[in-house]
């Protein structure tokens, strides 16, 4: 590891719990495991545990992303993704998942359920205005690009 990488603290907070990992040197994203079991019907959302807590660099967060295996053979996703932990957050990860198939899904411990991606954050400062600068673009989105 070179001397100046940013360093993930991870706490093991389950027996079972997976220290993250890259997959693949390059990888964008940590892989995240279960620690429990269950089964996820069609169409059923649940909150599952990782047994981790993380301690984030500074001015960084943590993005949970969905895994694309998982979502193109089994439509198995993160619902909220990306889900977004913040720098300061010391409790234990989970990641909501959700079945948008036909069959049921079982979950089991130790599978690879997700993502981690750690990105810089760029804090701004808000401030009212009576009129913004224009653009090319304007208002026009939702579909607007190309027409």
């Amino acid at each position: 590891m070179l001397e100046n990488t940013p360093r993930l603290r991870v706490q093991k907070v389950h027996k079972a719990a997976v220290l993250p990992k890259y997959a693949h040197p390059g990888d964008a994203g940590l892989d995240l495991c279960a620690v429990e079991e269950m089964v996820l019907l069609p169409r059923q959302s649940a909150l599952v545990r990782t047994g981790l807590k993380i301690e984030l660099p500074p001015h960084t967060e943590a993005q949970v992303r969905p895994r694309s295996g998982l979502a193109l053979r089994h439509s198995i996703t993160v619902l909220n993704s990306p889900g977004t932990i913040d720098a300061g957050y010391r409790g234990e990860v989970c990641v909501i998942l959700i079945n948008h198939g036909d069959k049921p899904f079982a979950v089991t411990a130790g599978m690879r359920i997700a993502q981690l991606v750690v990105a810089p954050v760029l804090t701004v400062e808000v401030k009212a205005v009576s009129r913004l600068t224009s653009s090319r673009r304007a208002s026009g989105g939702f579909g607007s690009t190309g027409k």
